[in-house]
């Protein structure tokens, strides 16, 4: 087998090369992924963060290539968390070669970017991505000169069409093999900061090693920048205060800070580049993308747009994927149905219940979600892919930053209309961990579509006609005005901390491909039906065992067996009257097991705690049995009064028990506790899957409980004193 000489070690031609994809935000850079790597790839997340990770492999001759997608970023100044991440990779990680996707229309920005991978060392390949879109804006690259210029090799790319990606991998593993070479130019900084770079320099070789193999001038530089992850590596109190007098000398000769004269230094190198090797054949150019931000940006049309796309992607999300959600469902009471019929009727199993009500229950409960949540990214997916994403986050910036959240956040808060299973995975378009976070822990108060069978249960039970809408409306106004109160709570205390600039970039707008969208719903929607539905089934399980166990006493069981035999030897009554009692005997039978259970006894447990918010053990049991899903309050609390699974939402029996039972008052705050509390399962598990943290998730869970509790026995209390 031949063998390539790679600088200091010999790689054979069946070698696997890492090669990390750096880029700036909408230059293309998941695109280029999708194109060198197609299906093979996976999603995860960076151990200990919420940023999510990417890799794929893809093949050249022998040569296996992983590729590792960095977290998009402006620049290696380790400030936000995907700048830590990738500045972390590349240096840490040690990647054979280092592409950087730059965007062709708009280089001198994105070269910024660039510049730092230069003076960072590591082996780079710029991929000047986006090269037909700069051609129809009038740009052209004498590429050989701007290579020479930056001392790295350039490869022209259209990541859409795949157009340079056969050429970009043999110039990585040409580099990689040290069969191409590259002179990377140094930035000059002008005689001050130099001499200084070189002092620093000096010290750094007297009595600090050499950091992470990374060259001591990138480390002199980003001393001279102030950056504190750097600081605490070199440990050196000698070294950090001749850092600490530099930067102070440099303040006073140049009257500015440091950080800020060497940006301003890389951009002139940048722009001196892009006078020499680039050219415009236009003078200017109106595009078609300023033509349409002329009016979907604009102050008065821009709103009303953004909401009426966002209503067609709720439409299409929640109404066309209605259809094959009840298919699903259909199919699961199907299966439980064939399932339960390998029992003889009338049968009693433990093994029947577990896998009808346990198994296909809980997974049945994942899976209808699954349409409505692959619709959801599709339709997310070709609105970021376009470049609409940027200007609604734009849009709505205003809005949200005073609550301390960013334009971004009002997309999955809208989405939590539906469910907030998609709307909290819908939190992955954040790019900051503090707004992810505050974002997916509120989302639960927008009032899901799965409450509305308990709001169709209670308003029709204790309010007139005309009071049903309003009433409607005012719980769902609730909601919003309690996730603007938590959110602004939550930035001003536990997520506290300053935000970062919310500076987007609004990229040209584009026809996504088919490809690309399909892979970011198969990436993102693949992500629920693999993690969370695994923990829903556990869970699930376990809310059945709870049901189960401990069996009804003996002597009870004896006793409605007794009465059934006693109903069903009575001749004198009509076939009809006895079925109908034998049903009541059942009802009540299941009753006494509930109350004997474990759930029923922590009902009961319970009740202590809930009755200040007007709740009884009866409520209190069906509020267990919410935390499966929203809609098993109603059945739950069907058996509770003995009418049985089969009475649902619509049942006139059961409103006729909460309205014999309960008053108004109790029956809203049964509906605020509800819109609060304890989300469902299927909430916590992405939440947590999201979170990569049971503690927030727990938190999310127990602290909108609290919250529930004291807005609830907060309105009971005051209301009862005038009701």
């Amino acid at each position: 087998m031949p063998n390539i000489v790679c600088q200091h070690r010999i790689l054979s031609a069946s070698t696997t090369l890492t090669v990390a994809l750096a880029g700036n935000p909408n230059s293309g850079k998941t695109t280029i992924f999708n194109a060198l790597t197609g299906a093979r790839q996976h999603v995860g997340n960076y151990p200990g963060v919420t940023v999510e990770k990417r890799a794929g492999t893809c093949k050249r001759g022998a040569t296996t290539i992983q590729i590792v997608d960095l977290p998009g970023t402006y620049s290696l100044t380790a400030y936000s968390v995907e700048e830590r991440i990738a500045r972390s990779f590349l240096i840490d990680g040690k990647p054979d070669v280092v592409v950087d996707v730059v965007d062709a229309s708009n280089l001198e920005r994105n070269l910024y970017l660039a510049v730092q991978l230069i003076e960072l060392g590591v082996p780079l390949v710029l991929a000047l991505n986006m090269s037909d879109l700069a051609k129809r804006c009038g740009i052209e690259f004498d590429l050989v000169l701007l290579e020479t210029l930056l001392g790295v090799p350039i490869v022209p790319t259209v990541g859409h069409t795949g157009q340079g990606i056969d050429e970009l991998l043999n110039v990585v593993v040409a580099v990689a093999a040290g069969e191409k070479s590259s002179s990377p130019r140094h930035v000059p900084y002008g005689g001050e900061i130099e001499r200084h770079l070189d002092e620093l320099q000096g010290h750094m070789a007297r009595s600090v090693p050499q950091l992470n193999g990374v060259p001591r001038r990138w480390t002199a530089l980003k001393l001279l920048e102030g950056d504190e992850a750097v600081r605490a590596e070199v440990a050196s109190a000698d070294v950090l205060r001749e850092a600490d007098m530099a930067v102070h000398r440099l303040e006073t000769v140049l009257g500015d800070n440091p950080e800020a004269a060497i940006a301003e230094r890389r951009y002139a190198f940048i722009s001196g580049a892009c006078q020499e090797a680039v050219r415009s054949t236009v003078e200017s150019r109106y595009s078609m993308s300023d033509r349409i931000d002329a009016v979907v940006t604009n102050r008065v049309l821009g709103l009303p747009i953004f909401l009426g796309l966002m209503y067609l992607v709720f439409q299409l999300t929640f109404t066309v994927g209605g259809p094959p959600m009840e298919w699903i469902e259909s199919g699961f009471v199907w299966l439980g149905g064939a399932v339960a019929g390998l029992w003889p009727a009338g049968s009693e199993s433990l093994l029947r219940s577990l896998l009808v009500d346990g198994v296909i229950g809980g997974v049945g409960g994942v899976l209808v979600f699954l349409p409505s949540i692959f619709l959801l990214f599709l339709a997310i997916a070709y609105l970021e892919d376009t470049g609409y994403m940027a200007r609604a986050a734009f849009l709505m910036d205003r809005l949200m930053h005073k609550i301390g959240l960013h334009g971004k956040s009002f997309v999955p808060m809208l989405i939590g209309f539906g469910c907030s299973v998609p709307a909290i995975m819908a939190t992955r378009t954040l790019e900051s961990q503090r707004d992810r976070l505050t974002t997916m822990l509120v989302v639960p108060l927008m009032s899901c579509g799965a409450r509305l069978p308990i709001y169709a249960l209670i308003i029709p039970a204790f309010f007139p006609p005309a009071w049903h809408a309003p009433l409607l409306w005012l719980i769902y106004l609730l909601g919003i005005v309690l996730a603007v109160v938590c959110a602004k709570l939550l930035r001003a205390t536990m997520l506290r901390g300053e935000a970062p600039p919310f500076v987007m970039e609004l990229p040209p707008y584009r026809w996504p491909t088919l490809r690309s969208v399909t892979l970011h719903m198969w990436n993102r929607g693949g992500a629920y039906l693999k993690k969370a539905g695994t923990i829903i089934l556990g869970i699930a399980i376990l809310l059945w065992a709870m049901q189960q166990w401990p069996n009804l006493p003996e002597a009870q069981v004896q006793r409605f067996a007794a009465e059934r035999a006693d109903v069903a030897a009575e001749t004198s009554q009509t076939e009809e009257t006895r079925a109908a009692r034998l049903a009541s005997l059942r009802n009540a039978e299941a009753e006494a097991a509930l109350e004997a259970s474990l759930m029923g006894r922590i009902g009961h447990g319970l009740e202590p705690v809930l009755r200040p918010c007007g709740f009884d053990w009866k409520i209190s049991t069906a509020m267990i049995g919410a935390f499966a899903a929203k809609e098993v309050f109603v059945s739950q609390l069907g058996i509770v009064y003995s009418l049985g699974e089969e009475q649902a939402e619509d049942s006139t029996p059961l409103r006729d028990k909460l309205q014999a039972n309960y008053t108004p008052l109790q029956g809203f705050c049964i509906m605020l506790f509800c819109l609060i509390s304890t989300p469902c399962m299927a909430t916590i598990a992405i939440t947590k899957r999201e979170s990569n943290s049971w503690g927030w998730a727990l938190f999310q869970l127990g602290g909108l409980t609290v919250l529930a509790w004291v807005v609830t026995t907060a309105v009971y209390q005051v209301g009862s004193r005038f009701f």
